[in-house]
């Protein structure tokens, strides 16, 4: 069953909100490449949860997102039209990581779903 593998979050002042997070959770933030995100790392490996991602706030980045694991992008995709819901941003390569698209459901809420495939790009 496809489960949620991922959240991002996005951020006026990145750097004030890895503060926060940092002090709040004790949560971790590494740069990602030359990219405008962070990595972030909430919990030790086998323990309960997800981590996420964040990136600056921008009009096609300012929703929390849920990016579910699937195994098949193009099947998915299709099946969120038949569903009733909608493509916000077709399938994208992510370098190393897999393919994305962003969709939102029939309430308008925003959700990621990726294939893995570390040959993507």
């Amino acid at each position: 069953m496809p489960r949620v593998v991922h959240f991002e979050l996005p951020a006026d002042d990145p750097e004030r909100a890895i503060a926060f997070y940092t002090r709040l959770f004790g949560w971790t933030f590494d740069k990602w490449g030359d990219e405008d995100y962070w990595l972030i790392g909430t919990g030790a490996e086998g323990e309960p949860g997800i981590d996420g991602g964040m990136g600056r706030r921008s009009p096609h980045n300012d929703f929390v997102v849920n990016t579910v694991d699937v195994a098949d992008l193009d099947a998915s995709v299709q099946a969120v039209i038949a569903c009733g819901g909608s493509i916000v941003m077709p399938k994208t390569p992510i370098p190393t990581v897999g393919w994305l698209a962003y969709c939102t459901d029939t309430e308008g809420n925003r959700f990621g779903m990726l294939q893995s495939d570390e040959k993507a790009g």
